[in-house]
């Protein structure tokens, strides 16, 4: 089931940098690929608070998911050189944090976007 919908988001992105290119900011792409997984009518949300706890209080500090995609699938847009250990990392501790199954970590700065998706599960 999540396979499907993780591919249902990936062809979303895969148009969005047709569309675009590489090159642009990591903003430019989540507002695209906004674009596209409402046409497409993939349920999803921005901006999607994250809050951290630690030993049951929750922390005054708290992280932005760039997409939540059908409550489930994290989606971490980075538009770079390279993707990076801690690129990886980031979107894994988001996933745990908020007990998401899986993450897709796409880079959109590559000549073919299928070069920069990884996917993740825990």
């Amino acid at each position: 089931m999540l396979d499907a919908r993780t591919d249902r988001i990936i062809g979303a992105a895969i148009a969005v940098h047709r569309g675009l290119g590489p090159g642009l900011l990591e903003s430019a792409y989540v507002g695209a690929l906004a674009v596209e997984l409402a046409a497409r009518e993939i349920p999803f949300r921005r901006e999607v608070a994250l809050p951290v706890v630690y030993r049951g209080q929750a922390l005054h500090v708290s992280y932005r998911l760039d997409v939540l995609a059908f409550e489930a699938v994290v989606v971490e847009i980075k538009s770079v050189e390279a993707i990076h250990r801690i690129h990886v990392q980031q979107t894994l501790t988001y996933m745990r944090l908020g007990q998401f199954p899986v993450g897709l970590l796409l880079n959109f700065n590559v000549p073919i976007l299928k070069d920069g998706i990884t996917r993740l599960s825990l």
